[in-house]
């Protein structure tokens, strides 16, 4: 039989690992939806990282556990999948906003981890997946929780936004704070991009918060009103916001000639 000492030490040694775990989690995002949490993580540059400065986030049902992951990356999928199991969580779906040019999606991977989990992506993509979401439809990820799919093509002729009411929208690379994902490839349309954002997005209340795909400047959300005023690109007509864009001089996507031919695929192999 353990002595009082050893079992002392024991649940101190618990009490030590539980508190160590809880200190490495991400700081979970306040929302004003009730029931959820949600994660916003970030690919960057560092050892073992993808290098594409991708936001993948990571909501939950407090109720149900259900969880989805919106634009995961494969560089990040042991960071995701060891969150996701350390919170207790069962991921339904991975999301995917459109079929990204630079990095490769971790739906696949996630999939073989996670067996109930289904990838998911714009019928408009012309990508595989296992649902397909099609404008205006209303996905229930978990019971009483509700994405709205919103097509916003422009960047990719495929490009969806995922809007709650409460919790804000997730734009992909359709709207991005202070930008916008560029318009040269993929089926991109300057014309189509800026009608996507001001009949889709900044129709949406003001005080939307906005989360997008990516940031390159250490910038985590912004809102609708404040893109609809300030945004350098889109808050201008729609004749120079073409010229605008025509006149980037992008250099060719480092990842593309990889990342487009594995997310056409999209995590179904």
């Amino acid at each position: 039989m353990a002595s009082t000492t050893d079992q002392q030490e024991k649940g101190t040694t618990n009490k030590v690992t539980l508190e160590s775990t809880a200190k490495q989690l991400p700081t979970p995002i306040l929302s004003s939806s009730p029931g959820l949490t949600m994660y916003q993580l970030f690919d960057g540059k560092g050892e073992n990282e993808g290098g594409s400065s991708t936001f993948t986030y990571l909501i939950s049902c407090d109720t149900s556990k259900r969880a989805i992951l919106i634009d995961p990356v494969l560089e990040q999928v042991e960071r995701d999948s060891t969150l996701i199991n350390t919170l207790g969580l069962s991921l339904k779906y991975c999301l995917n906003t459109h079929c990204h040019a630079d990095h490769v999606t971790g739906s696949g991977q996630l999939k073989q981890i996670f067996s109930e989990c289904q990838s998911c992506i714009s019928q408009a993509s012309g990508a595989k997946a296992d649902i397909y979401f099609e404008p205006n439809q209303k996905f229930e990820w978990a019971p009483g929780h509700v994405l709205n799919i919103l097509a916003t093509p422009g960047h990719t002729s495929g490009c969806v936004c995922f809007y709650d009411s409460q919790l804000g929208v997730f734009t992909g690379d359709t709207l991005m704070i202070g930008g916008c994902g560029r318009t040269d490839f993929q089926e991109g349309d300057a014309d189509q991009l800026y009608d996507s954002v001001y009949e889709r997005l900044f129709v949406l209340p003001d005080d939307t918060i906005v989360y997008p795909a990516h940031d390159y400047k250490g910038n985590t959300s912004s809102t609708i009103g404040v893109e609809k005023t300030t945004n350098p690109r889109l808050s201008k007509t729609k004749s120079d916001f073409v010229k605008i864009m025509e006149n980037l001089n992008l250099s060719y996507p480092g990842k593309i000639d990889i990342a487009v031919p594995a997310n056409m695929k999209c995590g179904v192999f």
